[in-house]
């Protein structure tokens, strides 16, 4: 077993984590045998009704009658006698005057500071203009926005008066943002026409007009930065959000769209607010006073999350720009000037830092409590370098979830230890379990990973899906009853949880699974190496392919002692199985739109399938070397 490399200081004097005061304000409950992490989170998915009750008291939702009215999956019936807002939530009761929202961009001059009251004013001049605009309750409104205050604004509008809303970053090309928008048929499009990264400006109007054009049902646009939007946001008008049922859709988040069409995920007002709240304010222990940063784009479901930690009170930052501006470590360098209490990054833009000398030494980082990490597994010598430059006041905190619930399953908390390369707990309300092929428990291997009971903030619906079969196909085709997620997981003898990788992207070697991920930590950490892709590919007559592709440092070649480097690194730090059969120079690996490799469709390429149809190449950051792979297969 490995030791931890972070463990919980004892208690600050007048500063108690929310989560153990959420423990330690609940009565004497049936089944809640101590106040300790572990017998709470028995508790929370022993008693869901009694856990989700507790946690929207905690959190200042009035909401009466049960809370898991009827339980099954899918289709689990939560506070079906409540109403709420998601936006009345996040603007209840805020101290006027303090800063809610910091919108910056490379430009550090254009840096935007809204208070509670300005955010407040903002999203009730912006509803009012939505409705003048003719956008009524169960409307879809539809932002191609930058992540600044505007997208923000325009989210909170369009729930306050319980209108869908759905939003593409600019980088998307046209297609990929229409073949997300145009299911929807909005009646809004809000927009703007360019956006700052990497220190150039890029000219999207094209891309807005093609929308405009190609959306049926459209009713109007409204572009940022102009004098129509200073008019609408300007007004002035009461805030009036809308009482809502507990799961009226709050927004459609979309699937990556890399193995077919994008599919839209809709969650309900209710289930995101108290997921989202208790993620927060009980595993990032946000509140106010308290600073939220997290790196992402509008497009990433970790934009959502991004907005809500607002809902705890806590100010919140939206960068819009390159990772690397004005240098490689420019996220510390923005943590710091905010003087943020939790910043969000990749790991990938950790190794980055690291390869590079730089990171959070240097920077005043006086305020910082948390750095997550999210959109991939975080290897453990990446974390261990980072947690000993951090010094033992931070927390690593991994998280792993996704868009399907806007969420995290797995994740840290302040009372618990942290292990490098794994995450501490499941988190609370999640009943995360990992099963065998045939739908029994395992513990200390490889698993599939599943969530055996109801969470508030799975999907309502898939949209365009009226019989609900693409969305049980989605979850739960493969254990009845039970959410199937599609990540490989070991649940460890100390409590922990290790993500292996995708299990649609399995590595199944003579009968033995393989994640990705055991590949990639130690061929990453390699100096030569800046990014590697392994696929595994079934063979006729039986046999099996597995390629290791390298993305190389700037001038290394891949000669044979490098090739002898990575499969004794592969062989040390995972197992001989686990060696590839070859060893490929690759101009680059192709990602979604959010950073994830796209280890599925490169699988089909491989394996001399066609990805035409049920592919779009806009939902790709570098479309261009899907051909690179489908020559090697050719080749071969």
């Amino acid at each position: 077993m490995s030791a931890p490399d972070w463990v919980p200081a004892p208690s600050t004097p007048g500063r108690t984590p929310r989560v153990v005061e959420f423990a330690e304000q609940l009565p004497e409950t049936p089944g809640l045998t101590g106040r300790d992490y572990d017998s709470l989170w028995r508790w929370s998915v022993a008693e869901p009704d009694a856990f989700w009750r507790a946690v929207a008291d905690y959190v200042g939702e009035d909401l009466p009658g049960p809370a898991l009215a009827e339980e099954r999956m899918p289709g689990a019936v939560w506070f079906p006698e409540a109403t709420v807002n998601y936006a009345a939530s996040v603007l209840r009761d805020r101290p006027a005057d303090e800063v809610a929202l910091v919108a910056c961009t490379e430009d550090p001059a254009a840096t935007v500071h809204l208070t509670w009251a300005e955010l407040r004013a903002q999203v009730a001049g912006l509803a009012a203009t939505f409705r003048d605009l003719g956008v009524a309750r169960g409307d879809r409104v539809v932002g191609f926005l930058p992540n600044g205050a505007e997208a923000v604004v325009s989210l909170l509008a369009a729930a306050s008066i319980g209108a869908t809303w759905a939003v593409c970053g600019m980088d998307y090309a046209a297609s990929a943002a229409r073949a997300r928008f145009e299911q929807l048929e909005p009646a809004l499009l809000v927009h703007a026409t360019s956006y700052l990264h990497g220190g150039r400006r890029h000219d999207r109007s094209d891309v807005v007009a093609e929308l405009a054009g190609a959306l049926p049902g459209l009713r109007g646009t409204l572009e940022i930065g102009t004098q129509d939007w200073a008019a609408a946001v300007g007004r002035e008008a009461d805030f009036a959000p809308e009482p809502l049922p507990f799961d009226h859709p709050l927004w459609v988040l979309f699937s990556s769209g890399t193995t077919g069409r994008p599919k839209g995920i809709v969650h309900g007002h209710g289930g995101v607010l108290l997921e989202q709240a208790k993620v927060a304010a009980l595993h990032f222990d946000l509140g106010p006073g308290e600073r939220l940063f997290w790196y992402t784009t509008p497009s990433w479901m970790m934009w959502n999350f991004l907005v809500g930690g607002l809902l705890t009170g806590a100010s919140v930052v939206a960068y819009d720009g390159s990772p690397a501006r004005p240098g490689p470590d420019g996220l510390w360098a923005l943590a710091a000037e905010h003087e943020v209490s939790v910043v969000g990054m990749s790991p990938g833009y950790v190794a980055a830092c690291q390869k590079a000398g730089v990171g959070p030494s240097g920077h005043d980082l006086h305020r910082l409590r948390m750095v997550g990490i999210s959109g991939s597994t975080f290897p453990a010598n990446s974390h261990q370098a980072l947690q000993a430059e951090l010094g033992d006041g931070v927390q690593i905190c991994s998280i792993s979830g996704g868009t399907d619930v806007v969420s995290a399953f797995v994740g840290a908390v302040p009372t618990v230890p942290v292990w490098p390369g794994e995450l501490s707990r499941p988190c609370l309300g999640v009943a995360l379990d990992a099963f065998d092929p045939a739908g029994r428990p395992v513990r200390g291997e490889v698993g599939e990973l599943v969530v055996t009971r109801p969470m508030p903030s799975m999907p309502v619906a898939f949209w365009d899906d009226p019989d609900g079969h693409r969305y049980r196909d989605a979850y739960f085709d493969t254990f009845p009853g039970v959410w199937r997620h599609g990540d490989w997981i070991t649940l460890t003898d100390h409590g922990s949880v290790v993500i292996h990788g995708r299990s649609d992207a399995t590595l199944n070697r003579h009968g033995i699974r393989m994640g990705s991920g055991d590949i990639y930590e130690p061929v990453e950490a390699l100096p030569e190496v800046r990014e590697a892709l392994v696929i595994g590919v079934e063979q006729p007559g039986g046999g099996y392919w597995m390629p290791l592709f390298v993305v190389l440092a700037e001038g290394v070649e891949l000669d044979d002692a490098l090739r002898s480097r990575i499969a004794d690194a592969i062989r040390t730090h995972a197992s001989p199985r686990h060696v590839p059969d070859e060893i490929i120079a690759a101009p680059g690996i192709p990602h979604t739109r959010t950073g994830k490799k796209l280890e599925v469709p490169v699988k089909k390429l491989l394996a001399g399938q066609d990805l035409s149809g049920a592919f779009d190449p806009g939902s790709v950051d570098a479309p261009e070397l899907l051909d690179w792979y489908g020559g090697v297969a050719s080749r071969r």
